[in-house]
């Protein structure tokens, strides 16, 4: 299956034609992914390990990735339910019973760009739902053709609003040479600026492995920003906290995001990936931002440590960190004030995480509330995410 003509025209005229001014960026947004995407948009000899979300007799939902792989919420209440209820931290959320009823905007790009006017919010980064639980998938073959399809539908999703809408590849990593080519379909076919990836290990492979070298290399090469973004916890992609948060969610999910991420951020920075690609662009998602501030200057001092820093460094963590990565702040974060300027004000991202249900409605007004300086909300708002998705070069 090949993506359509016209569909394709529609995002190279796009982002040749793009003149809007972009003062309010959702860094990291999220789509909710139809039932028949797969099965409508794999390549047909894949269909029959196509992923589904299939009720179960209890009343639950499983999300079968392939013929040997099965996903669940566990005892998140509402299980994929939730994907669709931004709102429900706020108990705002008419939250229903099945994916399926999920925010209507997740599912339709249509519905979407009132939700985006209300919070006067410019551009939206488009992240998977269902599709962040498929990096356990082994077989090469089937994680390619499956991320294939989500990217083509992707670019369908987004094609309506070229300018306010920005698609976020799914990018293969259990297979290198794959990963490759996904990059390069996804920037010079789809036109996408980034591509996503879990922070863990993929077939237990440590992402700062010299092996997944290529990957940094094309996204440098392409100019295409790399976010880091975790998932929903299984047997094939373990959190670091599944041993001791067995009973209840809240503290595991308080965990293992972050956690996840310290490990990404020091295989990218401390392990040497941005050393090795001094113009690749990472981003570090969905795990809070006030840790990082300490992590850099912990990343530092084993750095500056004559006796401990056996790394390849010629530069400082904190020093590279600020050359290159990204960190997104959640909007409610009351330290983004006193630590802007320290971990680089025009690094920061943050996100509505809409439509999942620990989405925040009215995003910008909240960081607006924080009491940044104006020019520091400026760089908060949108420079930061323009920096890293490179969309300085085409907004007016």
């Amino acid at each position: 299956m090949t993506l359509p003509e016209t569909c394709t025209q529609i995002l190279v005229r796009g982002i040749s034609t793009m003149t809007r001014k972009y003062s309010v960026i959702d860094a990291d947004g999220h789509v909710l992914e139809p039932l028949d995407l797969w099965t409508r948009y794999i390549d047909p000899k894949f269909r029959d390990r196509a992923p589904r979300l299939i009720p179960t007799p209890d009343g639950r939902e499983v999300f079968h990735v392939d013929a040997e792989f099965s996903v669940s919420f566990g005892k998140m209440p509402n299980g994929f339910a939730t994907l669709g209820s931004v709102g429900m931290r706020d108990g705002e959320s008419s939250k229903g019973d099945s994916y399926t009823d999920g925010r209507a905007g997740g599912f339709d790009p249509h519905k979407r760009i009132p939700d985006m006017d209300s919070e006067g919010i410019d551009a939206a980064f488009l992240y998977p739902s269902l599709g962040l639980n498929l990096g356990g998938i082994r077989d090469s073959n089937v994680s390619t053709a499956t991320f294939r399809a989500y990217n083509r539908w992707l670019a369908d999703y987004c094609s309506p609003y070229p300018d306010r809408l920005f698609g976020v590849a799914m990018i293969p990593l259990q297979s290198v040479e794959d990963a490759v080519e996904e990059i390069k379909f996804a920037s010079k076919t789809l036109g996408f600026r980034g591509g996503f990836i879990r922070p863990n290990p993929y077939n237990g492979k440590p992402l700062h492995n010299p092996d997944n070298d290529p990957v940094w290399r094309i996204a440098q090469e392409l100019d295409f920003s790399i976010g880091l973004h975790g998932g929903n916890s299984d047997d094939r992609m373990p959190a670091w906290v599944e041993d001791r948060y067995t009973e209840g969610y809240s503290a595991k999910h308080c965990t293992k995001h972050t956690l996840q991420m310290i490990a990404a951020i020091t295989s990218f920075v401390m392990s040497g990936i941005c050393e090795r690609f001094p113009k690749l662009k990472v981003g570090f998602l969905e795990s809070g931002g006030g840790w990082v501030a300490g992590w850099l200057d912990r990343m530092d001092r084993h750095f500056e440590d004559k006796g401990l820093n056996d790394t390849i460094l010629t530069a400082p963590p904190s020093e590279i960190f600020r050359r290159q990565c990204f960190i997104s702040f959640e909007p409610v974060e009351r330290t983004l004030p006193l630590l802007a300027d320290y971990v680089g004000r025009t690094n920061i991202l943050w996100a509505t995480d809409y439509p999942h249900a620990d989405g925040f409605v009215n995003a910008p007004q909240m960081i607006r509330n924080l009491g940044l300086s104006p020019a520091v909300l400026t760089d908060v708002l949108a420079t930061g995410a323009k920096r890293f998705y490179g969309l300085e070069q085409t907004a007016a």
